[in-house]
């Protein structure tokens, strides 16, 4: 299973573009404070992480997002390769969003805070009387069991 959860304020104001088909794609980085602090120094650490949102999410995030807001993201990660100006090949790892959640509210008035998911969400089924169930032992019979016969 490949799944990050991450809480973090971006760094920088996102950037987007558009692939040669035409798909939006935004690019904005985080920084996600570690829950424990460095023994040595007794500072908390921050980890810098490259955020890729695609399509609708993208324009979202263009359009709403700002340097040091604070957002949810939720995603996967992604490994890349690219060709350094000296000629040697580096790998960076991205991580590609399913879903930011805006958690601070934006200085310029803009969008609300909320959840912003990839793919717009199917209106909620209607909702309809739960079933009665019967007792939860109907059919069963109860067993005794001593604690010194169980392996765990």
């Amino acid at each position: 299973m490949n799944k990050v959860f991450l809480i973090g304020n971006l760094t920088r104001d996102p950037e987007m573009r558009s692939t040669q088909s035409g798909v939006p794609v935004c690019n904005f980085s985080i920084a996600v404070n570690r829950r424990f602090r460095n023994a040595q120094t007794g500072q908390q650490e921050t980890d810098f992480l490259n955020i890729v949102a695609w399509r609708q999410l993208a324009e979202l995030c263009g359009r709403y997002l700002t340097k040091g807001r604070k957002v949810a993201v939720v995603g996967s990660i992604q490994t890349r390769t690219y060709e350094a100006q000296d000629g040697s090949k580096r790998s960076a790892f991205d991580i590609v969003a399913d879903e930011v959640e805006f958690l601070s509210a934006n200085q310029n008035g803009g969008a609300p805070s909320g959840d912003y998911h990839a793919a717009p969400a199917a209106a909620p089924a209607p909702r309809t009387q739960a079933p009665a169930y019967a007792p939860a032992d109907a059919g069963f019979t109860s067993v005794q069991v001593d604690d010194d016969e169980l392996p765990f």
